[in-house]
């Protein structure tokens, strides 16, 4: 069984924050692979489903960004789980926007959910950054993560979100690798198109290039005259 966790903050004031992506993801994930509708528990709102023989819980903490790690640790101790059977989604504004990495352990980098669930359950976890950007000044932090995303990043948002839901499966196999192919076929052009592109311009060029004049001087002047 693998618990997978979307942190951001309850109520639809914060929905569309930038903290909130990993909310919004979990969403994502549960639509696409038809989770049970959502009910409250462990001190949050979970979505049961299965991908093949693993059973997978999908958890979002109600107790607000700073106290998720109550939430997380309420459902390993009810689901007898270990930290590395957990796998955490969260914004991270280290990353820029619509990038997206994998990564086991480590510190938590000021991330206030993080710290919590590290106090919590320690950081042996799993986890899924989204790249939301930085605001430019490490004062400005607060706000802009409490912000809604603006209209202009609606696309690759929901190509990221997208991905997170087609490379959801191997998320319950901890199969980092996988998952990031998933996510990047939904976020990255199409290296074959764009090759063929390049191919189809380089042409178009060449048909433009005066070509070189092979003919005899005989032939030049019957050409002429003729």
């Amino acid at each position: 069984m693998k618990l997978i966790v979307g942190l951001g903050n309850p109520g639809t004031k914060y929905a569309r924050n930038r903290h909130n992506i990993g909310f919004m993801a979990l969403d994502q994930i549960a639509s696409d692979h038809g989770f049970s509708a959502w009910k409250s528990k462990h001190q949050g709102v979970i979505a049961e489903g299965n991908f093949g023989s693993e059973k997978i819980v999908l958890l979002k903490p109600a107790t607000f960004m700073n106290k998720s790690g109550d939430s997380v640790g309420s459902a390993m101790r009810y689901y007898k789980l270990k930290a590395e059977d957990v796998i955490v989604i969260h914004d991270e504004i280290d990353l820029e926007p619509a990038k997206v990495r994998w990564k086991s352990g480590g510190g938590h980098a000021g991330h206030n959910g993080l710290r919590s669930l590290h106090a919590h359950i320690g950081q042996e976890y799993f986890r899924v950054r989204l790249g939301v950007g930085h605001p430019g000044h490490k004062d400005a932090v607060s706000g802009y993560v409490l912000k809604d995303f603006p209209m202009a990043d609606e696309n690759w948002l929901d190509d990221v979100l997208r991905g997170c839901a087609d490379g959801a499966h191997y998320l319950a196999q901890a199969d980092g690798g996988k998952f990031m192919n998933a996510v990047a076929l939904r976020t990255a052009p199409n290296r074959n198109d764009k090759k063929k592109e390049t191919s189809k311009t380089h042409s178009s060029r060449l048909k433009n290039v005066p070509q070189p004049d092979n003919r005899s001087t005989f032939q030049k002047l019957k050409d002429h005259f003729t």
